[in-house]
C-alpha cells in the first residue's frame, strides 16, 4: 500500500524519437478500463476516465495519431498501461546550461541560489574558456611519448578570465568578494583533479561560503582563485531582469542544471556514464544517461481506498474537472548510490573504467541530487523503477 500511495496517479512517457509513448493510469484513478479513451490534436491529449477527463499540454509539433492507443496491461499492482503512436513533425530542444550563456565582454551577475543574494555583480569577461576533460591527466599519460608537460602546474585563471569546467568556475577573488563571501576551512581534503598533476598530494580544502546564508558555493583553489560551483549559483546578464527564476524551487533548479549538463557532455563528447563525485574524489551516485528525447508527464492524486475511483467531487488540491498537466523533457538515467558494501563490483569497475566521467559537486548538493533521484523513482510504476540493480529516474530540462 506504501508503495501505492507514492505511485502518480497519472504517468505518461513519450519518446520522440521512437514516435511512441507509454501511459499508466493506476488502477484507483483508471476505474473502468473499458470508459478509458485518449484522444488529441496538435500540441495537446486528453485522457477521458469514467468520471472525469485529463488535458495534457504537448510541444509544438507533437501530436497523437488517432486510434493507435492500445491497452498493454492492467493488473492491480500496477494499473492500466496504454501504448500510443506519435506524429513527431518538430523535436523540441534541450535548452542551454548557463556553461553555454557566457560570452565575453558581456557583464553578468552571479547570485546564491538559495538565498538570492549577489555575489559577483558586474563581471565582463574578456576570456571564457574551457578547461580540459576531467580524465586529461590519464589521457595525457597513455597518449604522450614524454612526460606529462603539465604535471605539477595548475590550470588557473588569469585577470578577466572565466574559466569553465564540467560543473563549475574558476574564477579571480577581486574586493567585492570581501563583502559578499566568506572561507571557512573543511576537514575534507581536494582529490588530485584537472588542475593538479598526479604527483600532487591532496590539500585541506577551504570553503567558499555565501555570506548572507552560509551556503556552500565552492572551494578556493589558490589564495586568488575561487571555484565556484553551477549548482550554487544563478547567473544572468546585468542587464536583464531577474524576476522570472527570483523564485525558482531549489530542487527544480538543481534538477534542470544537473540535466542540460548531462546532455551537453553526452552530446560533445559521447559520454553516456558518469560518477558524480564530492570534492575529495569519493564516488556518490554512479549515473547512466540512457536518453535524452522523452516527453514526461505525471500528476500526483491521493489514493481512493477500496474499488472507488477519482471524481470530481474528490479533494485533489482543485476541482478534478479543472486538472491539467504539461508535458515537459526529461531525461532518463539508471543510477546507483555508492554505499559501502553495496554492489561493490560496480563501482570498482566504474572508477577503474577510463570512459566513466567525473561530475564534481559539493556533498551536500550530491545529497539533494540523490533525494530528486529517489523522488522520481518512487513516484513510478512499480515495473517501471529498476533495471537489474540500477534505479531508474527521469530528470527534467
Amino acid at each position: 500500500m506504501e508503495e501505492t500511495h507514492k505511485q502518480a496517479g497519472v504517468f505518461l512517457e513519450l519518446r520522440q524519437h521512437l514516435q511512441s509513448g507509454l501511459l499508466v493510469l493506476r488502477t484507483d484513478v483508471a476505474g473502468d478500463p473499458a470508459e478509458v479513451t485518449v484522444s488529441g490534436g496538435d500540441s495537446f491529449l486528453q485522457i477521458k476516465m469514467p468520471t472525469w477527463r485529463l488535458p495534457v499540454v504537448l510541444p509544438p509539433g507533437v501530436a497523437l495519431t488517432e486510434g493507435s492507443c492500445r491497452e498493454v496491461s492492467n493488473t492491480r499492482e500496477e494499473g492500466l498501461h496504454l501504448r500510443l503512436r506519435l506524429q513527431v513533425n518538430q523535436h523540441t530542444e534541450a535548452p542551454e546550461s548557463m556553461m553555454r550563456i557566457l560570452q565575453v565582454k558581456k557583464s553578468y551577475c552571479f547570485s546564491c541560489q538559495r538565498c538570492r543574494a549577489q555575489v559577483l555583480t558586474k563581471r565582463v569577461f574578456q576570456r571564457v574558456l574551457p578547461l580540459p576533460n576531467g580524465n586529461w591527466n590519464t589521457l595525457v599519460e597513455d597518449w604522450c611519448c614524454h612526460p606529462d608537460p603539465f604535471a605539477n602546474r595548475k590550470l588557473l585563471p588569469r585577470p578577466g578570465d572565466c574559466l569553465l569546467g564540467d560543473t563549475y568556475f574558476l574564477l579571480l577573488r577581486d574586493s567585492e568578494c570581501d563583502q559578499t563571501l566568506r572561507q571557512e576551512p573543511s576537514n575534507a581534503h581536494t582529490d588530485t583533479g584537472h588542475n593538479q598533476g598526479p604527483a600532487q598530494k591532496p590539500s585541506r580544502m577551504t570553503l567558499v561560503l555565501c555570506r548572507a546564508c552560509g551556503a556552500v558555493l565552492g572551494e578556493t583553489l589558490a589564495a586568488e582563485t575561487l571555484k565556484l560551483y553551477i549548482t550554487e549559483l544563478m547567473v544572468k546578464r546585468s542587464d536583464e531582469d531577474g524576476e522570472a527564476i527570483s523564485n525558482e524551487h531549489r530542487w527544480l533548479f538543481l534538477e534542470q542544471t544537473v540535466a542540460a549538463r548531462l546532455v551537453e557532455l553526452s552530446s560533445t563528447q559521447s559520454i553516456f556514464r558518469f560518477s558524480l563525485q564530492t570534492p575529495n574524489g569519493k564516488a556518490f551516485i554512479l549515473l547512466w544517461l540512457l536518453n535524452t528525447d522523452s516527453l514526461v508527464a505525471s500528476l500526483s492524486l491521493p489514493v481512493v481506498s477500496g474499488d472507488a475511483s477519482i471524481s470530481p467531487g474528490d479533494d485533489v488540491s482543485v476541482r478534478a474537472e479543472h486538472l491539467s498537466c504539461g508535458a515537459s523533457s526529461a531525461v532518463k538515467v539508471l543510477y546507483l548510490p555508492c554505499a559501502p558494501g553495496l554492489h561493490q563490483d560496480i563501482t570498482d569497475a566504474w572508477e577503474k573504467d577510463v570512459s566513466v566521467h567525473p561530475l564534481i559537486l559539493p556533498q551536500t548538493t550530491c545529497q539533494e541530487v540523490m533525494e530528486l533521484l529517489t523522488s522520481s523513482t518512487s513516484s513510478l510504476p512499480p515495473s517501471l523503477r529498476s533495471m537489474n540493480c540500477y534505479q531508474v529516474a527521469f530528470m527534467r530540462l
